[in-house]
This record gives C-alpha cells, sequence and structure tokens, in this order.
C-alpha cells in the first residue's frame, strides 16, 4: 500500500493578514505597527489574534487589551470578525485545489491537502510547498508549511516551527486537548510528545483519559486518519494544465469544450450521462472561479452543456476575468445518471421534440436559477389539494405526461383550485341532496345544472385518531354560465349533523 503524504499550510497570523488586505483594497493606508484584533470576553476585551510585529513584542492571544495597551502604547486593536476569517481561509483553501483535489480546512488558520501520487506533477514535495506558499503569499496569507505522514503530524509541525520536523520535539499543545488537560500532563512532566510516547499506554488512560492517547497515537501515525474535503470528490474529473496562462476568456472556453468532449465519451463508456457539469478556473493570482450548471435530463452531448456554460457566463453578475491568465482548468461530473440508447422513428429521426420542455427548463434555470423553476408532480393520495405537489424542474427526472381530456367532454376538475377552499352558503332540497342554490361571495347564484356527487373518503390510514370527514363534490352551472366545484364537507347524519360546504375550484 503507498505511503500516504500531508502537506499542512499554517497560516498563524490569518486574522491580520486578512484585515490588512481588506484595508489594502478599500485603499486605506495602514501603518506596519503592531496590531490586535479583540473580542469581548468575561466582560474585558482580550486580544484574539495578533500580527507578527506584536508577537515581537512578547504579546500573546488572552491577554487583556488594557495590559496589552500598557506594555506597547503604539497597538493598534480592532475588532476580530472569526466569520471573516473562516471565509478567507476557505479562499486560501480554494487556491490549493490546483495541487490535489483532496483539501481540508482545520480551524482556526491550516490548510490540509492529501498530496499521495501528486508530488511528481510539481517536481517534488519541496517544490510543491515551495509554490503554494508563495501562491498564498502572494494573496497577502503569512504561511509555514510542513510535510508529514498523518494529517495530525504536519499540522502540528507547521504550527510549531521550532520542532524543526521531529514529532518527539513538539510541545503536548500540538495534541490540542484543551487548558486543563495540558496543564495536568505539564504538571505530570510530560511537556513534550516524546515524553508522553515514551510512556506506557493502559496508565496514560487511566490518569488523562482516551483522548489523550487517541490523539497522540493520530499524530504518530498508530492510529489510520484522513482528512475530510472541502467538497465530496466526483467519479469523473478532467484536468487541463496550461504551461503558459491564457489570458483569453474565448480560448478558455475551447479547452473547456474539449473537456467536455472527454467527459462524454467517459460517460458514454459508463452508459451514464451527466446531471450536473462544474467547471473550475483556477488564476495566476490564485483567484477560483466556479460555473455550474444542471440538467433536466442525463446528457452526454458537448454542445449542450457548452451552450449552458456560455449562457451562465452571459448571465454572471462578475464577468469572468482571466486577469493575469488562467493556468489550470478542472471540469467535474458529480451527478451522473443511467442514459440508454434512444431508438429512432420510423422515418430515422430521434425524438426530436421529446426533451424540448427539458431543454427551456435548463436555459430558463441557468438565466433566473434553478431553484426559480418549479414542475408539477402527481402524488399518490386522492385528496384534490395533495395530488400535485411543486418541486423543482431540476428534481424532476423524466418528463411528466398529462392525462389528455376527452374531446368534447368537459374537465373532471378544475385546474386552479383555492387553498383553502372558499366557505359558500348553500340552500338544497334535501340535507344530503345536491345543492339548489348558494351564496359566495356576496353574490347568490340559481344552480341549473349539475354532475355528482364524486365522493372521496378520508385518509383514515395517516391520521387514526383523526380521520376527518367525507367530502361530495359536485360540478355545478348557474344561470349564467358559470361553472363551479363545490363540496358538502361530512355526511348528513353519520358523521355531522349540519353539513358545511365549500367551494374549491372554478372551471374556466
Amino acid at each position: 500500500m503507498t505511503q500516504r503524504r500531508y502537506l499542512a499550510i499554517a497560516c498563524p497570523t490569518l486574522s491580520a493578514d486578512r484585515w490588512r488586505r481588506a484595508q489594502d483594497r478599500a485603499g486605506k493606508a495602514e501603518d506596519d505597527g503592531p496590531l490586535a484584533l479583540i473580542e469581548k470576553h468575561r466582560g474585558a476585551l482580550r486580544i484574539a489574534a495578533i500580527d507578527q510585529a506584536a508577537q515581537a513584542t512578547g504579546l500573546k492571544p488572552g491577554m487583556t487589551l488594557a495590559d496589552a495597551r500598557v506594555r506597547v502604547t503604539e497597538l493598534q486593536a480592532v475588532d476580530h470578525d472569526p466569520v471573516a476569517d473562516q471565509r478567507w481561509l476557505d479562499q486560501l483553501a480554494g487556491a490549493c485545489g490546483r495541487y490535489t483535489p483532496t483539501v481540508a480546512i482545520d480551524l482556526p488558520d491550516t490548510i490540509l491537502l492529501d498530496i499521495t501520487g501528486c508530488t511528481h506533477l510539481f517536481g517534488g514535495e519541496a517544490a510543491l510547498g515551495a509554490d503554494a506558499a508563495k501562491r498564498l503569499n502572494g494573496m497577502g496569507a503569512r504561511t509555514r508549511h510542513a510535510f508529514a505522514d498523518t494529517p495530525e503530524a504536519a499540522a502540528a509541525l507547521a504550527r510549531f516551527p521550532l520542532a524543526k520536523g521531529n514529532l518527539h520535539r513538539l510541545p503536548i499543545a500540538a495534541l490540542r486537548l484543551g487548558a486543563a488537560a495540558e496543564t495536568a500532563l505539564v504538571r505530570a512532566g510530560l511537556k513534550t510528545i516524546g515524553d508522553l510516547a515514551a510512556r506506557p499506554t493502559t496508565p496514560l488512560t487511566a490518569r488523562f483519559g482516551s483522548l489523550a492517547t487517541a490523539a497522540l497515537d493520530r499524530l504518530l501515525g498508530r492510529a489510520d486518519s484522513r482528512i475530510v474535503p472541502r467538497h465530496s470528490l466526483p467519479a469523473l474529473v478532467f484536468e487541463r494544465r496550461c504551461a503558459e496562462p491564457i489570458a483569453r476568456t474565448e480560448m478558455a472556453l475551447e479547452i473547456l469544450a474539449d473537456l467536455l468532449v472527454e467527459a462524454g465519451g467517459a460517460l458514454a463508456g459508463r452508459g451514464d450521462g451527466g446531471r450536473c457539469f462544474v467547471a473550475r478556473l483556477w488564476r495566476t493570482d490564485g483567484a477560483v472561479r466556479d460555473l455550474a450548471v444542471e440538467t433536466g435530463l442525463p446528457t452526454r452531448d458537448p454542445r449542450v452543456v457548452m451552450r449552458l456554460l456560455r449562457e451562465r457566463i452571459d448571465a454572471l453578475a462578475d464577468p469572468l476575468d482571466p486577469g493575469f491568465g488562467f493556468d489550470v482548468i478542472r471540469l467535474w461530473v458529480p451527478v451522473a445518471e443511467p442514459l440508454a440508447a434512444e431508438q429512432a422513428e420510423l422515418d430515422g429521426k430521434g425524438r426530436a421534440g421529446a426533451d424540448t420542455l427539458a431543454a427551456l427548463t435548463d436555459r430558463l434555470g441557468v438565466r433566473v436559477g434553478a431553484e426559480q423553476l418549479c414542475r408539477l408532480i402527481a402524488r399518490d393520495t386522492h385528496i384534490p389539494e395533495r395530488s400535485v405537489s411543486a418541486v423543482p424542474a431540476a428534481q424532476v427526472r423524466a418528463s411528466l405526461v398529462w392525462e389528455a381530456p376527452v374531446p368534447g367532454e368537459p374537465p373532471l376538475r378544475p385546474l386552479h383550485l383555492f387553498d383553502p377552499p372558499q366557505p359558500v352558503e348553500v340552500l338544497a332540497e334535501v340535507p344530503d341532496g345536491p345543492p339548489y342554490r348558494f351564496r359566495w361571495r356576496g353574490m347568490q347564484h340559481q344552480v341549473l345544472r349539475h354532475e355528482g356527487p364524486e365522493r372521496i373518503g378520508c385518509e383514515w390510514w395517516r391520521h387514526r385518531d383523526r380521520p376527518g370527514l367525507t367530502r361530495d363534490y359536485y360540478r355545478v352551472e348557474d344561470g349564467g354560465g358559470h361553472r363551479f366545484w363545490i363540496f358538502r364537507h361530512g355526511l348528513y347524519g353519520d358523521e355531522v349533523v349540519d353539513a358545511r360546504w365549500y367551494i374549491h375550484g372554478l372551471f374556466a
């Protein structure tokens, strides 16, 4: 089995670097003096993070702002924003996706990369680490990086550079067990990982708990440990690395079209079609742009997907700017479904019009958003208001076939229903007979014709404690030619004494 290798990139001054980067982008000139990011903790303002200049003065996170100002009078203090820090760390991790698809974030300040089998593409581990550090430094982040056989070891070596690559020289804080556990271990004379590793496991577990030994085993590689990628890895990935950055969007789209042709061939070999296609483009300055499209039906036609991608680009609020050029273009197919061969018609042509609605849905979804489009699907119930549901169009797996009405016959139910049904005052010849006259919205209607009743029972198996009442539906027509769908709620004498009437819909 191949030995796994991990790269950890720590950003020790992430908060300060993010704040200074935001100031530079806003055009606000700030000095490079000591900087502290503060937050309120237990009624006092305390330091949450500091920059390199503040570290040189001896300041540490956790100190009160008053004590820090006594030591460093020129200290600049700003509010700490952990949400913005995590968002920027996620952007930095996205820039590292060019080295490996398996990238994870180890909060609060570290990026983990599974580089197994990837180093030869960049000239070895050292060259890969140097390129990643240079790229993130260009984005404004000060970094430290380290390699190890486990993600915990790589993160610990990156966070504590004084260990110089030796796991046994790492402090106990590298286990990240919490302040109380670390204090107890130090008081017991166990100050480094080497001190802890030299002790028998059973006494350590009995005294300090299983968390300490489990963390030690993961750090030293005694237990299997993997990272959880930021994004689930798709089954099909296609990539192009450019020797020279591509500064024209059209050229990048041509490469993307070639990748779609490769994806179509791979999908055909599997007997599948893609339902979702994601294009990711890395710029030389570390910026990452994502383009994603979904299709209503499985497809492997590159022309269809390419047309949707171009419409996606045209609909972007922020244009697709190549900047100094794209150097990595990757295509993912995260969702694929079976796509069987299509039977041609007798004239030799395919079902040209069968997928017209799906194609229209795809194009509208790209322009206005797939979540804005809904389609109606039938539900397994005979209750009228529950028989049809609106779902996102992208979730409909096949074209819907509606039952066509019989020519010359009126529809049995109206297309539009009132939700909830509207009450009406009805006069019937007998309590359980059809309506004779009814009043709705202040107007009286004389029934000239009626059809029914159509009896719809309650779904007693869904609510056994309160099954509901039976409905008797009538299609009625008044003197003005207006047709209504009304029902009596409850059986006279068996379920209710005085049944109430409702209008549930109108016929066109």
